[in-house]
């Protein structure tokens, strides 16, 4: 089926990531997975096509290094943006080599871009679940990355991201269980 032959191109893309989990995986392929699982959390039932767009939101991400933008916040936007149309071309040149639908790769195309971010429910979903990503799996690290952050750096970062949650990944977020720092350091976010 042609949805099978996408996640393997996808997965192939993403096992040419240099950069390494510590179970020697490629990290971006850690990242699919997580993605994957949060948006059938988020989506019960989460259509074929769902799935595969989380398979493509840092979809050779690693082939941009934020260090080829400005380090200033327009330089990181600009990244961020580019990021965005990158990985949502590769995911439909992807999915068409495999065999699936155009108009089909373009709606995971426009999920990817963050097209009606708040309006369309694929985007949503692909931001819920990378935000609850970050919340779970990363921001341990990115603290630790950016310890000369004060505080209230840390405290806007995270009240940013709970912002572009929908009210049900956010309920899902306040589940989660976050080492003691970042858990206060959410808490203060949400009040």
């Amino acid at each position: 089926m042609s949805y099978e032959r996408a996640r393997e191109l996808i997965d192939a893309a993403h096992a040419a990531d240099p950069h390494r989990a510590p179970d020697g995986r490629a990290a971006e392929q850690v990242y699919a997975d997580r993605m994957e699982q949060w948006v059938t959390r988020l989506v019960p039932g989460a259509a074929p096509l769902l799935r595969l767009a989380a398979r493509c939101q840092h979809l050779e991400r690693w082939s941009v290094p934020r260090a080829s933008f400005p380090m200033d916040r327009p330089g990181y936007l600009r990244w961020r943006k580019s990021l965005y149309t990158k990985q949502a071309e590769r995911a439909r040149e992807l999915l068409q080599q495999a065999g699936v639908s155009a108009t089909e790769a373009a709606e995971v195309a426009g999920w990817v871009s963050k097209t009606g971010l708040k309006t369309n429910v694929g985007t949503q979903a692909l931001e819920d679940a990378a935000c609850l990503v970050f919340l779970e799996n990363e921001i341990t690290a990115f603290a630790e990355q950016h310890a000369e952050y004060p505080r209230e750096k840390f405290v806007e970062i995270i009240r940013k991201t709970w912002r572009k949650m929908s009210p049900p990944a956010q309920t899902m977020a306040r589940g989660l269980a976050l080492p003691p720092g970042i858990a206060e350091l959410v808490a203060e976010a949400i009040a």
